[in-house]
C-alpha cells in the first residue's frame, strides 16, 4: 500500500503564497501520473495540476500562470507552489499517484484564502 501525506495548508491572505507538500511512501520516479485536485465546500473534486513520469504538465485554466506542480524524486515529494490566491482557490486540496492498477489519495489539506 502507497501511503501519499499532505501538508502545508492554512490561512493565507488574498493575493498571498502557498506552497503544499506531498510526501509518497515510495519512489515516485515509477508513478506514472501524479496530480493535486481540489474541493471546495459544496463542489465536486476537480483536476487542478499534474505531471506524467516523462515531465509533462497540465493545469487547470482558473489557475494557469499562479499555480505550478513540481517534483523531489530524492525526496519523493511532490509540491503544488499556489501564488497569487484568491477566496476562489478555497478548497480542501488532495495529492493523487496513480497508473496502470494502482490508484492513490492523500488525506487532504486545508487551504483558506480570507480577503
Amino acid at each position: 500500500q502507497v501511503q501519499l501525506v499532505e501538508s502545508g495548508g492554512g490561512l493565507v491572505q488574498a493575493g498571498g503564497s502557498l506552497r503544499l507538500s506531498c510526501a509518497v511512501s515510495k519512489s515516485i520516479i515509477s508513478i506514472n501520473l501524479l496530480a493535486w485536485y481540489r474541493q471546495a465546500p459544496g463542489k465536486q473534486r476537480e483536476l487542478v495540476v499534474s505531471m506524467t513520469r516523462a515531465g509533462a504538465t497540465y493545469t487547470a485554466e482558473s489557475v494557469k500562470g499562479r499555480f505550478t506542480i513540481s517534483r523531489d524524486d530524492a525526496k519523493n515529494t511532490m509540491y503544488l507552489q499556489m501564488n497569487n490566491l484568491n477566496r476562489k482557490d478555497t478548497a480542501v486540496y488532495y495529492c493523487r499517484g496513480s497508473g496502470l492498477g494502482y490508484d492513490f489519495w492523500g488525506q487532504g489539506t486545508q487551504v483558506t484564502v480570507s480577503s
